[in-house]
């Protein structure tokens, strides 16, 4: 391959690395901020989540593009094939995150048009533990660090207990106030996108 093709390669490697990178920081974003909205009761913030999801899709594309661009121009093989492969892959993940924080605000919409149903402790924290997830996986991709990356796959097992948690504590609520079940199913379908996250 002639010396300006590898350049034109490896910087259309840079870029792609960029681009999820730049995506992956406005899902983690968009996450941190539908939680906050929550809590805040701030359904400016919802709604401005809900509007970044425009951007994230428009990333999805661009990231799509990009890869197919890699793919026919420059063939590559062995871990730069992996390295495409996994980003086109991996933009869909994120583009999925942002919808599913776009799903925990239109809940937040509606929650905040209600009387706060109990204080929110173990969303937060599932939140936080969740973009901690998304940041720590976006990273060893980027590094090519396995050991990190099956580090973060044995966290979710906390993120799917605190899941358990919430679901629990608030079909006990809804049990004992039947004027809890609006709002306690929509916490709860919170917690459920958080996990899916």
């Amino acid at each position: 391959m002639p010396q300006h093709t590898d350049k034109i390669f490896a910087q259309d490697l840079h870029d792609l690395k960029q681009s999820i990178l730049k995506m992956g920081s406005l899902v983690e974003s968009m996450i941190s901020q539908s939680i906050t909205s929550l809590i805040k009761r701030d359904s400016n913030m919802a709604r401005e989540v809900i509007d970044q999801d425009k951007e994230v899709n428009a990333l999805e594309v661009q990231i799509d593009d990009l890869c197919l661009k890699i793919l026919a121009l420059h063939q590559p093989a062995a871990v730069d094939l992996r390295f495409v492969a996994v980003g086109m892959k991996i933009s869909t993940d994120l583009e999925r995150m942002g919808d599913l924080s776009v799903n925990i605000c239109e809940q937040v919409l509606e929650l905040n048009q209600e009387d706060t149903l109990k204080p929110y402790i173990d969303l937060p924290l599932m939140a936080e533990k969740s973009q901690a997830m998304v940041h720590g996986a976006l990273q060893a991709f980027v590094d090519k660090d396995a050991h990190r990356a099956r580090t973060i796959c044995r966290s979710d097992d906390e993120v799917d207990d605190l899941e358990d948690k919430i679901r629990h504590d608030l079909i006990k609520i809804m049990e004992e106030r039947p004027d809890a079940i609006n709002r306690g199913v929509r916490l709860i379908m919170v917690a459920r996108q958080l996990e899916r996250i």
